[in-house]
C-alpha cells in the first residue's frame, strides 16, 4: 500500500491531466502537464514519447518527482479539491512500441482524447510514429496533500508597486490565464507544486502559496496550460526564472519563456512535427539504437475493444 490511500481516489481518477515536475541536471524543477493512470497497486503511470524524453532522463538521474491535480477541465467535477502527490519515480530504458504493459493507460487516453485515435490511420502513421514510441514512468507516492478547489484561491498581493510590467518575459502568456502552477523546491531539494494567481509587478510575478507548500529561494517556474473537454487544442507555456523572498512575500523573477507547442500560429504544427522527428532520431542515435517499428495493429485492436477489460 502507498500513501495514495489518503487521497480522494474518485476525484484523482476523474482529473484528465495533472502537472508533473521532475528535477533537471542543475536541480531546477521542470514542470509540464501530463496524463496519468492510477494502477491497482497504488502507483501512478505516466508515459512520455521519445520526442519529449527529458522528463524520463531527469527521472533516471533523480527520482524525486511531484504531481498536482489542479485543473478539473473535462472531469465533470464541480469544485474539485486539488491533490498534491510527492514521491519517487523510475523509468526503464525499454522503448514501448505497443500498448503492452500500459493497456489501461492507452484505453484511458483513447477514451478521453478521441482525436488521438486518428493518429492510427494509415495515411497519418508516418507523421505520428513518434507519438507511439514511448517510455513508461512509474511513480510511487510518498506524500499526499489535499487542497481547496481552484475557485477558492486567494489573489496574490503585489510584492512591489505596479510598474511597466508589459516587458516582463511571459507576462502576455500568463495574463491569458486566471491562475498558474508554481514549480519550486523545498529545503531538501525535492520538487514542490502549488497553483497560484500570479500578479505582474515591475520586478517579477508575485505569488501566494498555501501554508503546506514550503519552498526555498532558487530556480523555479510558472506553468500555464489549457485543453478543452476532450483533451484537444492543447496549449502550454513555461516561464522559467528565480524565486525570491521579499519583505512582501514570494516573487518569481522571469528569465526565459518556453512554448513547446507554439503560440498558435498556423505554421506551428509543421514546426512541432519536424522537431519531434529530429528529437526522436537524436534519442535513438545517442544510444546506438535502430528505429523501432510501432505495432500499429496492437494499438488498433485496443481502440476496437479487443483487449482486456479496463481496471484501475
Amino acid at each position: 500500500m502507498t500513501s495514495l490511500d489518503a487521497a480522494p481516489l474518485d476525484v484523482l481518477d476523474a482529473y484528465r491531466t495533472c502537472e508533473f515536475v521532475t528535477l533537471g541536471r542543475n536541480g531546477a524543477p521542470v514542470v509540464w502537464p501530463a496524463a496519468v493512470r492510477r494502477r491497482a497497486d497504488g502507483t501512478l503511470l505516466l508515459t512520455t514519447s521519445l520526442a519529449f524524453a527529458q522528463k524520463a532522463l531527469n527521472v533516471r538521474r533523480d527520482g524525486r518527482v511531484a504531481l498536482l491535480y489542479s485543473d478539473p477541465t473535462g472531469s465533470g467535477l464541480q469544485h474539485a479539491p486539488q491533490i498534491f502527490v510527492g514521491g519517487r519515480a523510475v523509468c526503464p530504458d525499454d522503448i514501448m512500441t505497443g500498448p503492452e504493459g500500459a493497456e489501461d493507460y492507452w484505453r484511458m487516453l483513447f477514451e478521453r482524447q478521441p482525436h488521438s485515435r486518428s493518429y492510427l490511420a494509415p495515411g497519418v502513421r508516418r507523421l505520428m510514429e513518434w507519438y507511439y514510441l514511448r517510455l513508461l514512468i512509474t511513480v510511487t507516492p510518498e506524500q499526499v496533500v489535499v487542497r481547496p478547489p481552484l475557485a477558492s484561491l486567494p489573489p496574490s498581493q503585489p510584492a512591489v508597486g505596479k510598474g511597466p510590467v508589459g516587458s516582463l518575459p511571459g507576462s502576455a502568456q500568463l495574463a491569458r490565464h486566471p491562475s498558474a502552477v508554481l514549480a519550486a523546491c523545498d529545503e531538501t531539494g525535492a520538487p514542490a507544486l502549488a497553483r497560484t494567481r500570479p500578479v505582474a509587478t515591475d520586478a517579477g510575478f508575485a505569488v501566494t502559496l498555501p501554508s503546506d507548500c514550503a519552498v526555498t529561494a532558487g530556480p523555479a517556474s510558472l506553468l500555464v496550460h489549457r485543453h478543452d473537454e476532450r483533451l484537444n487544442h492543447l496549449r502550454n507555456t513555461l516561464v522559467r526564472g528565480e524565486l525570491r523572498q521579499t519583505g512582501h512575500g514570494w516573487l518569481l523573477v522571469p528569465g526565459t519563456v518556453v512554448e513547446p507547442m507554439g503560440s498558435g500560429r498556423p505554421s506551428d504544427a509543421l514546426r512541432v512535427l519536424r522537431r519531434t522527428k529530429r528529437a526522436t532520431a537524436r534519442y535513438l542515435e545517442r544510444r546506438g539504437l535502430p528505429r523501432p517499428r510501432v505495432r500499429w495493429e496492437a494499438f488498433r485492436a485496443l481502440v476496437e475493444g479487443k483487449g482486456h477489460t479496463c481496471t484501475r
